[in-house]
């Protein structure tokens, strides 16, 4: 699956799902600490949804950056998958695009995307590659 690595405006980015408070706070302090964004968030390059990420796109909104490090990808892919997180009950693509869409996001972790290579289902970190990036390096 071809991802383009870009930097977006952070304002023109949209959330489908809730985060976790704990997690977030967990992250920025590491971020904060590292001075480091590890890995950039993987959006649609059509809606500007953010299908995974929000915690780090959040982190960078708390920091005040204006911009984030964002793989670009085609949502509507084949090779693209949603799947609900453990136990919790089904998510499609069009339930994602609706919560960003309309404001109404999801609970935390209801959508697991997965990425199809070689066959075989891989969660999207295997397309989000670690580019770690000095957060003075992000306006």
């Amino acid at each position: 699956m071809k991802a383009e690595l870009k930097l977006m405006r952070i304002e023109e980015l949209k959330e489908h799902e809730q985060y976790d408070p704990v997690h977030l706070e967990e992250l920025f302090a590491e971020i904060v600490r590292d001075g480091v964004l590890k890995r950039p968030i993987l959006v649609d390059e059509r809606t500007k949804t953010i299908i995974d990420g929000h915690h780090r796109y959040n982190c960078m909104k708390r920091l005040g950056k204006r911009y984030i490090p964002a793989y670009l990808i085609d949502y509507r892919s084949e090779d693209l998958v949603v799947e609900p997180w453990d136990n919790r009950p089904p998510v499609t693509k069009e339930d994602v695009l609706r919560a960003a869409l309309t404001g109404q996001k999801l609970p935390p972790k209801s959508s697991k995307h997965m990425v199809k290579i070689g066959g075989v289902l891989q969660h999207v970190t295997y397309i989000e590659y670690e580019r770690p990036t000095p957060l003075n390096e992000i306006p």
